[in-house]
């Protein structure tokens, strides 16, 4: 074999192995940690500035939050490896299906058709109006 054939090899083993490095160090495909309700009030706040959170439900597997903003419900639920938030009207989370501690709730949208949060009991006696 040609020593420029072992050089080239060497040096595109050389460029993936830095590419490796940069991918580990940057934090790549890590996926997000559980939802406390800290966590979930900031990210609320970060997508929904303007809107006041009435009530907050934390998944009791920490891959979902529901909040109540006035008429609307404000959802959290995993996609992937993070979070999305949605805005859906409140009636629509109210009557959302709940089954076996799970309530399910249709968000209509190609990118998060479902969310899927696992909660005690639903809805909640205080705020079902």
């Amino acid at each position: 074999m040609d020593p420029a054939y072992f050089t080239q090899l060497a040096l595109s083993a050389a460029a993936v192995g830095v590419l490796v490095l940069v991918a580990a160090w940057a934090k790549l495909a890590r996926p997000a940690g559980p939802l406390d309700e800290h966590r979930a009030r900031e990210m609320l706040a970060e997508e929904f500035p303007d809107r006041a959170i009435d009530g907050i439900w934390i998944g009791s597997d920490g891959c979902g939050a529901l909040a109540r903003s006035g008429g609307l419900a404000l959802v959290l639920c995993r996609v992937g490896d993070g979070f999305v938030a949605r805005q859906i009207p409140w009636g629509q989370a109210v009557s959302a299906t709940f089954r076996g501690g799970r309530l399910s709730i249709d968000l209509s949208d190609i990118a998060a058709p479902r969310a899927v949060i696992a909660l005690p009991s639903w809805p909640p006696k205080d705020l079902a109006a």
